[in-house]
């Protein structure tokens, strides 16, 4: 039974996408064909998304059933895979590689997955980025935008999740609970030994990615020569509001296709169309100053965690 021995387990809208498919160059790294398979997240699962989101939910787990019918031959963005047998059908094809990966977002929020990875995998290597959590918010905000998921003022998004008290999963949770690293932090340090463990911020990826992607690589014990090339990173859905198209299925089965076509132009001005005016929205002075209020503790407890001076992230 093969099963991957290292994650990359978040933080959302930290860069970890990229990283994901610039592994996946690797001619040492075997990465899951499907990303985001969120299998070790329990939290993940149908039951746990609110009503309005129950159809379009449906469809998707109704098309990925298809897709690890059919052999898992091709790259898929987003899954929700349940059972062990299905997750093992994302390594069938693990060849000779030495680091064999996958990547899913949920894992860093998710109070069950540090252990069920331990669990299952006690020797897996854990990879955590973190970004400001004020501009993280904020980046996820302007995905939900751009994907017509949402379509009011992000100081209208953030009082709806303030006021949001749902335990379920939907757009506004756990929109801030992402960016609450503290806790999620400790749960792997309780887990895993330093040595397990590769952390390291947006600002470093910024600043130095060939460096930083090396120091990925070292992590992983592979040729840390290797340059990877420039890669498109799928977005999903380009245009059309999700919520019409996922209640008929329509959305996960155009979805590959339009992204495919599209070049990478066109989505640009696509996405640009899709915010008023055309412009594309900043994050105001205020409106960082309610979220670094809200975030303050806890970035002062991660600084004691990670002993690094994230007094940046607490600046207004």
């Amino acid at each position: 039974m093969t099963l991957p021995n290292f994650f990359i387990v978040g933080a959302p809208k930290a860069g970890t996408d990229g990283l994901y498919y610039h592994l996946d160059q690797h001619p040492q790294i075997y990465m899951s064909p499907l990303k985001e398979p969120s299998f070790f997240s329990s939290e993940i699962r149908l039951d746990n998304f609110v009503e309005e989101l129950q159809s379009g939910a449906r469809a998707a787990a109704e098309s990925l059933r298809h897709y690890l019918d059919s052999g898992v031959t091709t790259k898929r963005f987003g899954g929700m895979v349940t059972c062990m047998h299905d997750y093992q059908r994302l390594f069938l094809s693990v060849g000779n590689e030495s680091a064999i990966g996958e990547g899913s977002v949920s894992y860093l929020w998710s109070p069950s997955a540090p252990s069920a990875i331990a669990s299952a995998i006690p020797d897996a290597r854990i990879i955590i980025v973190l970004m400001d959590p004020a501009k993280r918010a904020f980046h996820q905000y302007l995905k939900s935008l751009s994907d017509r998921n949402v379509t009011h003022s992000f100081r209208v998004h953030l009082e709806k999740a303030f006021q949001d008290k749902q335990d379920r999963i939907n757009i506004y949770h756990p929109f801030l609970a992402f960016g609450n690293y503290a806790e999620q932090i400790r749960r792997y340090k309780e887990q895993f030994s330093p040595r397990q463990i590769h952390l390291s911020l947006y600002e470093d990826l910024r600043s130095d990615y060939q460096g930083w992607f090396r120091s990925i690589l070292n992590f992983l014990g592979v040729d840390d020569g290797f340059t990877p090339r420039p890669v498109d990173i799928p977005s999903t859905p380009l245009f059309s509001r999700l919520s019409l198209l996922e209640r008929n299925g329509i959305a996960a089965k155009l979805r590959p296709v339009v992204t495919k076509l599209l070049p990478r132009s066109f989505k640009s001005k696509i996405r640009g169309s899709l915010y008023q005016g055309g412009a594309k929205p900043s994050l105001s002075s205020e409106d960082r100053r309610v979220l670094v209020n809200y975030y303050r503790n806890n970035i002062l407890e991660l600084e004691e965690i990670i002993g690094r001076d994230l007094s940046a992230w607490r600046s207004i």
